[in-house]
């Protein structure tokens, strides 16, 4: 498994305040709803959005290409996990997430209490089914074991499993795009705005999954911020 440069301060600070991010800030371009205002208000007409059905079809008759998905909030709600690792690590705070003690838990054996996104088990499914190349990527600490991969490969039925990729965050620059350009990714899904920008650098195209309402990690972005897709109903 690759090790992280991941600065643990800067994770940390990034599920504290929406004043404080991990990755550098890019300014949106279009106003972008969050899930909890697409789910109370419904889909906005200026939202570009497109469901699984539309890019199977999209994509039908076209080579073979590799594409990449997130984890968090992206193919697993893992918020059960960080909420576990507060209660037990630092009830009364957030220094959990700069504790190895916890990225260990977390990777190799908590998130079996992670919830598989419907989305990604559709997503992952269909591009399977074209011989596409999977790649996951998370800018989580790395720890020594390879429990994530093996879960992730297990759960989702992953034919070909590549090892989980830890890319690590930084204020300064977008980590997780050398890694899409090295593998050559197309697509890359992901629910953060760093995802987004990420594969846009890398040359491929970020595609948005909505992150759960209820989810752990605040605030909430706002979907279609960069005028990227968003696939519908990927809150689940």
């Amino acid at each position: 498994m690759k090790k992280s440069l991941l600065t643990l301060s800067l994770i940390a600070s990034s599920f504290l305040s929406s004043s404080v991010i991990a990755d550098p800030k890019t300014p949106g371009t279009q106003a972008g709803y969050s899930t909890a205002e697409l789910l109370s208000q419904g889909i906005p007409d200026d939202l570009n959005t497109v469901s699984v059905e539309a890019l199977t079809e999209e994509l039908k008759g076209k080579p073979a290409m590799s594409v990449g998905f997130d984890i968090d909030d992206t193919v697993l709600f893992s918020s059960p996990v960080f909420y576990r690792g507060q209660q037990e690590f630092s009830p009364s705070g957030y220094s959990y997430l700069s504790n190895q003690q916890f990225w260990d838990k977390a990777n190799c054996g908590w998130d079996a209490f992670s919830q598989p996104k419907t989305i990604a088990s559709k997503l992952i499914a269909m591009h399977q089914a074209r011989g596409d190349d999977i790649y996951f990527i998370t800018a989580r600490t790395p720890s020594d074991c390879d429990f994530m991969t093996t879960y992730i490969k297990k759960t989702f039925d992953i034919k070909q499993m590549h090892d989980v990729i830890f890319s690590g965050t930084s204020k300064e620059a977008y980590l997780k795009a050398p890694y899409i350009k090295q593998h050559n990714i197309k697509i890359y899904y992901g629910d953060a705005d760093g995802d987004i920008i990420s594969a846009r650098q890398a040359g491929a195209e970020g595609i948005r999954i909505m992150r759960a309402a209820n989810s752990s990690y605040k605030p909430l972005p706002k979907n279609g911020l960069y005028g990227e897709r968003v696939v519908l109903d990927s809150q689940y």
